[in-house]
């Protein structure tokens, strides 16, 4: 069956950066869009980027735009999210998604 693996979470400091990553697997990786979303202490989910099959095509979230950068390896069946200059408002519980699945999340934690 589909599993969504994340890893890399963790506690930064704002203006730190951090690479998240998903290893999947159940599922031909490659012929598949994948998405990240979050979800902040207390909120709903929330979509942060997305990234098509072949990784040629990618879509963020303004709140994220220019500072996170989602990318995959299909030989690796992975996908990544580079974050650059975190902020307090980043903290949240990050899943990678196909389709409605999810995996069990990362925690990032921005705090000084």
């Amino acid at each position: 069956q589909v599993q969504l693996v994340e890893s890399g979470g963790g506690l930064v400091q704002p203006g730190g950066s951090l690479r998240l990553s998903c290893a999947a697997s159940g599922f031909t990786f490659n012929q598949y869009y994948m998405s990240w979303v979050r979800q902040a202490p207390g909120k709903g989910l929330e979509w942060v980027s997305n990234i098509s099959n072949d990784g040629t095509n990618t879509a963020y979230a303004d709140s994220v735009k220019g500072r996170f950068t989602i990318s995959r390896d299909n030989t690796k069946n992975t996908l990544y999210l580079q974050m650059n200059s975190l902020r307090s408002e980043d903290t949240a519980v990050y899943y990678c998604t196909k389709g409605g699945i999810r995996g069990q999340g990362t925690q990032v934690t921005v705090s000084s």
